[in-house]
């Protein structure tokens, strides 16, 4: 029966996927969530910017430290679009 409420509670959470766009500019990169108005960010390295975009969606979402998953999606010419994926 606990493996049953187990499993249960595993597939009620519920993730939240939101877009990254990482863009290379002339002096670094410039990256934006879409779904969130202000949320932008720019640094030296992709590293750099995906690390502080990361940061501001948590303070945006007002999100603890969860374990949050970034996926590259697609390339589009300089721009990368990657998801950010939590539980919600």
């Amino acid at each position: 029966m606990l493996k049953l409420f187990l499993v249960l509670v595993q597939i009620l959470v519920i993730k939240m996927i939101l877009d990254l766009i990482v863009t290379k500019t002339d002096d670094g990169y410039f990256s934006e969530v879409p779904s969130l108005k202000g949320c932008e960010s720019w640094a030296h390295t992709e590293d750099e910017v995906l690390e502080k975009s990361v940061e501001l969606v948590k303070f945006y979402l007002k999100i603890d430290d969860k374990k949050i998953k970034i996926d590259i999606a697609r390339k589009e010419n300089e721009s990368k679009v990657f998801k950010i994926i939590f539980d919600k």
